[in-house]
């Protein structure tokens, strides 16, 4: 392959969205859509990307990963005046350039390979990523004499004839950068709409004695555009099933992949079960032979092996192997929880740690807290982190028992081998193989429930 730059149409405010937010960043299944075509591009061998922003452009800048260039389209005038303004991006460079769209993130980076290899092949200096659609309406057509690309003629400005035609243009393209910058110099506004057509290269380049060809898409799915709501559902479903088709294929087994809904940045192990309504964000993995139930969210964690997780909300933490986590348990940031532990039924964690063997059966708060091997927190023990202003941490050595209903007030330490005796309210360190007993002497009052029956009345 010659030396290839991307550049990503993604200007529009996309004014069918019905939304302040610019359309390319609308996300599908977590993720903007622009950020799959750069992906695409990227996973192509394409690392010289240059996005194109208007609408919003700060916003959109700041949203692009790390060394994709920014180009700022003032006016919206076309998406022929749009490659104008990039021209510095491929001043004098020799080799090709692929003009995607931020909007279409399903296309593939198999179809952008088939692409380039048809227009190298075929010594093209405009290649036309095209598909035939039952219903074109509103799709530029591919206007052809036999199999020769005479020209792409708008749907606004096309004849009925021409408007009869299926096959369309997906408004991707493969240039010769030479080629085009010598084409961009004839572009007219001469339509309906007074803009820059960037299809409009076409017959330039052919009238200049150019070859023109272009590449049907494999997979018709690649060229989806959103322009809407509605539209951004439909490609969800689309890229949904794409990728829990991709993991099934690999060993994950999803009980049922209409409703779960995983990040195209999970990684789920073989053998590992997940139920209806998982949802993952961001980037997750899961390791092999695990149960994942039903309605569980999963955001940038990574979880080990056989792993059984119940109905629960695990953020940004990791879980070994071994591990039960719930039912309604909640991981927040910054939890790291060992093998072999149990975080139950509605316990909380916190940027704490809990290492191998440790156990929460239920009903526990851990924040700000190290929690050793082979403890056990009674039912109702709370980590006093927090005294308004600042945040302190709680430390509970290795084989300690701490009692139902205790609280553990920090910053404190309760050292290795120690009990807590239940409803204790600790405040100073516990030394080592200690029994810590922190709460009122139980005093009984004989006689005295007789004695408010007299005075009821």
């Amino acid at each position: 392959m010659k030396a290839t730059k991307t550049l990503i149409l993604a200007a529009g405010h996309g004014t069918r969205m019905v939304s302040e937010k610019p359309k390319v960043l609308h996300e599908v299944c977590g993720k903007a859509m622009v950020d799959y075509v750069i992906d695409a591009s990227r996973g192509a061998g394409i690392d010289d990307v240059g996005v194109i922003v208007g609408y919003k452009a700060d916003v959109v800048r700041a949203a692009l990963p790390e060394g994709v260039v920014a180009v700022e389209q003032t006016e919206q005038l076309g998406t022929g005046h749009a490659v104008i303004q990039a021209l510095p991006f491929f001043e004098n460079f020799e080799g090709n350039l692929l003009v995607l769209v931020g909007d279409a993130p399903l296309v593939r980076k198999e179809t952008l390979e088939g692409m380039i290899a048809v227009h190298e092949a075929g010594g093209f200096a405009a290649t036309v990523l095209t598909a035939v659609f039952e219903d074109p309406t509103g799709y530029g057509r591919i206007v052809k004499e036999g199999d020769a690309l005479i020209k792409i003629v708008e749907h606004k400005d096309a004849t009925e004839e021409e408007r009869a035609i299926k096959e369309i243009n997906s408004g991707m393209y493969c240039f010769d950068a030479a080629a085009l910058r010598e084409a961009l110099k004839s572009l007219r506004a001469d339509n309906a709409q007074k803009e820059y057509y960037l299809t409009d290269t076409i017959e330039i380049l052919r009238a200049a004695g150019k070859k023109v060809g272009s590449y049907p898409t494999p997979e018709i799915t690649d060229i989806a555009a959103v322009n809407s709501k509605v539209q951004l559902a439909e490609i969800e479903k689309i890229m949904r099933k794409r990728i829990n088709t991709a993991l099934m294929e690999k060993g994950a087994i999803i009980i049922d992949p209409d409703s779960t809904y995983l990040s195209p940045d999970t990684v789920v192990g073989r053998d590992t079960v997940l139920y209806p309504g998982v949802i993952t964000q961001g980037k997750v993995t899961i390791g092999d032979n695990c149960i994942v139930g039903h309605n569980t969210r999963i955001v940038d964690s990574a979880i080990g092996d056989g792993v059984d997780i119940q109905s629960s909300t695990i953020l940004e933490s990791t879980v070994d192997d071994g591990t039960h986590v719930g039912p309604y348990a909640y991981l927040r940031p910054n939890s790291k929880i060992g093998k072999n532990v149990k975080v139950g039924d509605f316990v909380e964690v916190k940027n704490a740690t809990m290492k191998d063997g440790a156990k929460a059966s239920h009903l526990t708060y851990i924040g700000d807290a190290e929690v050793g091997r082979n403890v056990n927190l009674g039912c109702g023990t709370v980590f006093v982190n927090y005294d308004g202003v600042h945040k302190f941490k709680t430390v509970v050595e290795d084989n300690c028992f701490i009692g139902c209903n205790s609280n553990l007030v920090s910053p404190v330490t309760v050292k290795e081998g120690s009990y807590v005796a239940a409803g204790s309210t600790i405040t100073q360190d516990v030394p080592e193989d200690s029994l810590a007993i922190a709460r009122a002497r139980q005093v009984n009052k004989e006689g005295y429930a007789l004695t408010m029956d007299q005075l009821k009345k």
